[in-house]
């Protein structure tokens, strides 16, 4: 059968490299939908544990996962030997940055010389790492051009970004759109309609640049308007008696040209504190300095020690000693109700104060038992009255839904609110301090 027919008629198979927050959720929906896939990855846990049916991301459903499993229409492998027997294979593996914040895609690199390795005519490669432009032409399809086949006539290469939103429960992996640029449009189409088989909307581009910079533009975006917030929150501070979050609950009543962003501890998650340096390595290659993109970078970068000195300057007013005190975290995940603690900033503030010497730290997280941080393994302690009163200052880092904020704000002797989760507890509030309120 031709492969156009094989995919507009879906009797085709599926390889997803990288079993992550992007991959599993992906093979899941096609397993799902009753395409046979394989998903590969080299961490031999993750295999095992999707064989077992053992799920171990949050935005994958236990039941899904273990159905899928059981009747064998997704497996997981450690190995890219299946490669000759899939028709369409995606590319989700991470995409990190050096010390130096240049670029590393030798997981990209990997996956394209594993998918070459087992590379034949009718095959479809589909990257969904987000990247830099020219990382599908220039990286990727040099090697797969080794194997001698047309890009275009015998295999199809494309780029197609991933939309992930950790925790969203709105939009899904079938219900996001997605954006697809082929090397050539005969690639176009045939990644299109590949994707199209369980994502509802598909939108085409002419080539795998745009779509690489398209999807930087979405997470600079976000970067840019969160770096201005906080720098406005910063600013409300300074000037005194200015709350920057009624600033923006008054500014959001605008009906047009205007979208709220809110302030915050730091940004984290894989993208949006990645991608601006990516796109900086990518511009200095062309003699361009992304100033404005890079500044509103290192704004966010620079808020866990604007929250550490909000502590020191809690302390200040005790008779507390500092590397005496006794601080607890609520919430090390990077963002509201998820597990995903990539980049977090609320790690970034604890690693800062470890640094300075300040050794009595804990943390409660619901939805993260364990974390490492300077060579430090810390435990998830029960958030009780008990822990509180018996806490010098609760810094809340991020605000998960779960917390009761009534009995944290009337058990803690202080508290430092970076996310203004406080804000609907009544009584005296006297004793916590709200980032951007103005009043610190």
């Amino acid at each position: 059968m031709k492969l156009q027919e094989k995919l507009r008629s879906g009797r085709f198979s599926v390889g997803v490299v990288g079993l992550g927050y992007v991959g599993l959720p992906l093979a899941v929906e096609y397993a799902k939908a009753g395409f046979p896939t394989v998903g590969i990855d080299v961490d031999t846990e993750k295999v095992k544990a999707v064989n077992l049916g053992r799920n171990y991301i949050d935005d994958v459903d236990d039941d899904d996962l273990r159905a899928v499993t059981s009747s064998r229409t997704l497996r997981a492998e450690a190995h890219y030997r299946s490669i000759p027997d899939l028709d369409v294979v995606f590319i989700c593996v991470p995409t990190p940055f050096t010390e130096y914040k240049d670029p590393d895609i030798r997981y990209i690199l990997d996956a394209a010389r594993g998918i070459a390795s087992g590379l034949r005519k009718g095959h479809v490669i589909i990257l969904k790492s987000t990247t830099f432009p020219n990382t599908t032409e220039g990286y990727v399809l040099p090697i797969l051009q080794e194997r001698g086949l047309t890009v275009g006539r015998d295999y199809h290469l494309a780029f197609s970004p991933e939309r992930i939103d950790p925790g969203n429960k709105l939009f899904t992996t079938r219900n996001t759109p997605v954006v697809v640029g082929g090397v050539t449009p005969t690639c176009t189409r045939m990644a299109a309609l590949a994707s199209g088989r369980v994502i509802e909307k598909v939108v085409t581009v002419s080539n795998p640049k745009v779509a690489e910079m398209e999807k930087l533009l979405e997470n600079i975006f976000r970067s840019v308007n969160i770096a201005l917030v906080n720098e406005m929150a910063l600013l409300c501070d300074r000037m005194g008696g200015i709350d920057v979050w009624e600033v923006v609950e008054a500014a959001k009543t605008k009906p047009f040209g205007f979208m709220p962003f809110y302030p915050g501890p730091g940004i984290g998650g894989h993208c949006i504190l990645i991608d601006p340096y990516y796109l900086s390595w990518a511009a200095r290659k062309h003699d361009f300095q992304t100033n404005f993109i890079t500044l509103a970078a290192e704004t966010n970068e620079n808020m866990p020690f604007y929250v550490k000195n909000m502590i020191y300057r809690v302390f200040s007013m005790t008779e507390v000693p500092l590397r005496n005190a006794r601080i607890l975290m609520l919430g090390v995940a990077f963002k509201r109700d998820v597990d995903d603690t990539r980049h977090s900033p609320a790690l970034r503030v604890m690693e800062l104060l470890l640094e300075d010497g300040i050794r009595n730290i804990r943390y409660n997280d619901p939805h993260v038992p364990q974390i490492t941080v300077n060579g430090r393994t810390f435990r998830s302690s029960r958030l009780t009255p008990k822990l509180l009163s018996h806490t010098d200052c609760v810094v809340i880092t991020t605000d998960h839904s779960s917390y009761d904020y009534g009995m944290i704000v009337r058990h803690a002797h202080r508290i430092i609110d970076t996310r203004n989760a406080t804000r609907n507890v009544r009584g005296s509030k006297r004793h916590v301090h709200v980032l951007g309120s103005g009043k610190f």
